[in-house]
């Protein structure tokens, strides 16, 4: 097939940074992935993509963690985002008016910025207890590529992440993932990434938490074909890859599987 058949939408340059949390102390983490990314960022990228609840681990203590949209974690977000010219995307915990929300912040240069809560809550851990749930998909854009946002349990529901329609190029899942349910992390996302004939990008966290709960990493990036792009399991790492438009595009033109899906409604 002829190049000029193909979208000039560019390759994406992607930041991954698989993080050691200190648990429940703002401080110490925003100072810490500061000084990480500082070191480790040595080349142009597009997008910086942190864990879940990246300033604090994923703590049910949300009265006392719990930021308003202006505080110091989106400074910081916006303060990273200018610095390095890119998009920084991460979960943190917000309060808003009197609800608690486990919220995936877009965030750009220039201080806007999109935002995801999560919508499905982690029963097992009271989380459901602890936090509002989204209600609403949000797909974000980058250099003329579609990224649907997501975190950690939602990648146990199919339904809600399914790719009707080619509404998406990119599924981004940010996470806190812990390591005896490692198997489950490394099935579902390849998963993902073949039945919606998209990129999907895991981003975990490494160390144990304030309950011991541990957590190997397992960072990836999977194409729509099912190929590892990107992998890495045990280590706190920071990483930069590229993916590429035409791959995602040839992938769908030669394999048209998401034509013959089955319609249907979240209700």
């Amino acid at each position: 097939m002829d190049d000029s058949n193909y979208p000039n939408i560019s390759n994406l340059k992607i930041t991954i940074f698989q993080a050691y949390l200190f648990w429940e102390n703002i401080e110490k983490n925003l100072k810490n992935l500061t000084l990480r990314l500082s070191m480790g960022i040595k080349e142009k990228t597009d997008l910086i993509i942190l864990p879940e609840m990246f300033n604090t681990g994923f703590s049910m203590n949300a009265k006392a963690l719990a930021e308003e949209t202006n505080g110091v974690t989106m400074q910081w977000m916006t303060q990273t985002a200018i610095k390095y010219d890119c998009i920084v995307a991460g979960s943190l915990i917000i309060k808003e008016e009197n609800f608690y929300y486990n919220r995936l912040i877009w965030m750009h240069p220039n201080g806007e910025f999109s935002f995801y809560n999560k919508r499905h809550l982690f029963g097992l851990g009271e989380e459901d207890k602890n936090y509002q749930a989204g209600a609403e998909n949000v797909i974000v854009q980058l250099k003329g590529w579609k990224i649907s946002l997501a975190i950690c349990y939602d990648l146990r529901f199919p339904v809600w992440l399914r790719n009707k329609n080619e509404e998406y190029d990119i599924l981004l899942l940010i996470a806190s993932w812990p390591d005896k349910r490692s198997a489950h992390w490394n099935a579902l996302i390849p998963a993902r990434a073949i039945e919606n004939q998209s990129y999907v990008i895991g981003v975990n966290r490494v160390g144990h938490d304030g309950k011991e709960v541990y957590h190997s990493g397992h960072s990836q990036c999977i194409d729509p074909m099912g190929k590892t792009i990107y992998y890495k399991p045990e280590d706190e790492d920071l990483y930069t890859f590229s993916i590429g438009y035409k791959e995602l595009i040839k992938t769908r033109r030669s394999f048209p599987f998401l034509k013959d899906a089955d319609n249907f409604e979240i209700i």
